[in-house]
């Protein structure tokens, strides 16, 4: 039965990494999937408190590149708070609607593009368009590599999880 649960977890795990993709808390998922395999399979019997540790401060650090990431790319350009807000908001969408045109490169495309947009549109309103597209392509890079990153965290946590909950 535990191999059962193992190629689960493994499943939900693969999930969780990749609704990443769209802006969504996809680490706390495959967090979620881990410690329910704890205890599915019982608790320190393959997982423990550790490792799940491991999970919870990869998951954290993630989070906080991800959010500076994006904040630092507007910032650097010269954007405002009000930028940094319309690039997280601009970004979530434009990810829902990249997503159906071609999942996986479209919401990434959509991410960085309603990223630009948002960030471009909050700062449109006293700023000249040349400021405000710079500001809007910051906003752009910043939220690909705080996406880049956040994967790379993932996929550090998927193979953690996958080694550490091994059912031998």
């Amino acid at each position: 039965m535990d191999v059962l649960y193992y190629v689960l977890l493994i499943a939900v795990l693969a999930l969780g990494w990749l609704v990443n993709i769209l802006g969504l808390p996809g680490l706390w998922l495959m967090i979620v999937a881990y410690v329910g395999y704890a205890f599915a399979t019982g608790w320190d019997v393959h997982v423990g408190w550790p490792s799940t540790i491991v999970l919870v401060v990869l998951a954290s650090l993630a989070e906080v590149f991800e959010f500076f990431a994006g904040a630092a790319g507007s910032a650097a350009a010269g954007g405002r708070k009000r930028a940094v807000v319309g690039a997280i908001i601009g970004g979530f969408i434009g990810g829902i609607v990249g997503t159906p045109l071609l999942p996986i490169i479209g919401t990434i495309v959509g991410a960085c593009a309603g990223a630009f947009l948002g960030a471009a549109v909050m700062e449109l309103s006293d700023k000249g368009l040349a400021q405000s597209m710079r500001i809007g392509v910051g906003a752009a890079k910043g939220r690909f590599w705080g996406t880049l990153g956040k994967l790379a965290f993932g996929l550090v946590m998927f193979f953690v999880a996958v080694l550490t909950a091994l059912p031998y």
